[in-house]
């Protein structure tokens, strides 16, 4: 168990101690959870009125909360308590497991494939044809490597994850369970069969795809490889859960893309984009960079850089506001119009 004192974790984070700088902590806890000896944090003053209630040891507080430790207990305050509080997580972390360096003996590794120096090939990987697998990557149980793919250096694929041909991901990217990189894109046109009747033809996607560095994919994240050329995601950018990116697409640095977010063939997103949960966007539309994009909001036209959309069809989040705004007075609206027509 790590123990670190108040003291240690101001100078850790590099915030101004209010209270004793000996209490030992041996972990962290959300506010209303919290034990003596535990950590938590207030991002906001909504949160600070609950911390006469907690029984939290010390607290990381943004700076301008109006606050007082309490007998016996200490505060840090720091200019992002959140941003702070990761980098206290990251102390207190148990180990991830993983599988040891080297390559498990019931993996199925082909011949030509290379493997890194310490890269680690859990039980029951497969490695295709000159897979390239680099230094210090980890492969963990079940994870299958297709042929001619590239896996960086430092990354980490957990179980099930499947990288299909031709296919690259940047060095320290982070893989979860799940991930599919690759699948054929969404392509089908119809066409009539022998038969005279009209069928779906379905349309080659001999394209691939490229992950830029330290790029992260929640579980069962799915991205299509191109029709021709490659779908591109760059450098930085994160990637919730169940999320769609389709063929062709080509995604900037340092994106946000919330979970269940679905992206339509050749998209093209900026960089610093952030896009809420169960967003769904077009194909072909260009979205700017520094773009934010509301939760579930559908959106079928090119938005500018710097524009904050909401809605669906998603606009401008003054013009969105204003109708749902509107819209809560219809009730009204239609009693009052009803009482007039009543009284004529």
């Amino acid at each position: 168990m790590v123990t670190l004192t108040t003291q240690q974790i101001t100078l850790e984070v590099g915030g101004k101690l209010v209270g004793p700088g000996d209490l030992k902590l041996t972990g962290v806890e959300q506010l209303q959870r919290a034990s003596a000896g535990q950590l938590t944090f207030i991002a906001s003053e909504h949160f600070s009125r609950k911390w006469p209630a907690s029984q939290a040891s010390a607290a990381l507080v943004n700076e301008g909360i109006d606050l007082e430790p309490g007998t016996g207990r200490a505060l840090i305050v720091v200019s992002d308590a959140d941003l702070a509080m990761g980098q206290v997580l990251a102390r207190f972390a148990p180990p991830v497991p993983a599988p040891p360096a080297g390559v498990d003996p019931t993996a199925h590794v082909d011949k030509s494939a290379r493997i890194g120096d310490g890269a680690a090939i859990g039980p029951g990987c497969y490695l295709g044809p000159r897979a390239t697998i680099g230094d210090g990557a980890v492969l963990h149980p079940n994870v299958a490597i297709y042929d001619d793919c590239r896996i960086g250096a430092g990354c980490v694929l957990w179980s099930g994850c499947v990288i299909r041909e031709r296919c690259e991901v940047g060095d320290r990217s982070i893989l979860h369970s799940h991930v599919t990189i690759g699948t054929d894109g969404f392509g089908y046109r119809s066409a009539p069969g022998d038969d005279g009747q009209m069928k779906l033809a379905k349309i080659p996607q001999i394209g691939s795809v490229v992950l830029g560095d330290e790029v992260e994919l929640g579980a069962g994240t799915c991205v299509d490889r191109g029709k021709f050329s490659a779908t591109v995601i760059g450098d930085g950018t994160k990637i919730d859960n169940l999320c769609q990116i389709g063929h062709n697409c080509l995604i900037g640095k340092s994106c946000v893309i919330a979970a269940m977010a679905a992206i339509g063939g050749s998209v093209t997103i900026g960089d610093g984009v952030a896009i809420g949960g169960q967003v769904a966007i077009r194909d072909h539309v260009t979205i700017g960079d520094g773009v934010k994009l509301g939760a579930c909001s559908g959106v079928s036209k090119d938005i500018p850089a710097g524009s904050e959309y909401l809605g669906y069809p998603a606009q401008p989040v003054k013009a969105t506001v204003r109708q749902w705004w509107a819209m809560r007075k219809l009730p009204d609206l239609v009693k009052m119009l009803s009482h007039s027509q009543d009284s004529q």
